[in-house]
């Protein structure tokens, strides 16, 4: 049996928006899945323009957040950028509480974090 999509990714010109289908990242295996799907994308395939719209994300782990931290550190070492949008309420205060809203970029919406690499919705 396969794994669901948690991840949707998409191309927007030489930026990739990754959309989190999950409502909770909770799962020690789950949050692993994730974040080798992520880690691959900056290792593999060199994306140096990443957006990850957490609209649909109600809860984080701290592992999942660990993820995140690891993701933008990878992203760092190859002169990319990471764009998080939609982040929730909820997720929002733990980006707060850890001060990880001091290390991310966070915008309101896709296209507000398209405009961070000079994109809009049309490409």
């Amino acid at each position: 049996m396969t794994a669901p999509n948690r991840l949707v990714m998409y191309p927007i010109r030489d930026a990739l928006i990754v959309v989190f289908n999950e409502p909770m990242v909770l799962d020690a295996l789950q949050v692993q899945q994730i974040g080798d799907e992520l880690y691959n994308l900056v290792d593999g395939r060199a994306c140096r323009k990443l957006i990850l719209d957490l609209s649909k994300v109600q809860m984080l782990s701290s592992a999942a957040l660990g993820v995140l931290v690891n993701l933008k550190k990878k992203s760092d070492a190859i002169k990319g950028k990471v764009v998080l949008c939609g982040v929730r309420k909820e997720p929002m205060k733990v980006f707060q509480i850890t001060h990880l809203n001091k290390v991310f970029d966070i915008k309101a919406n896709e296209e507000e974090a398209l405009a961070v690499f000079g994109l809009t919705t049309a490409g």
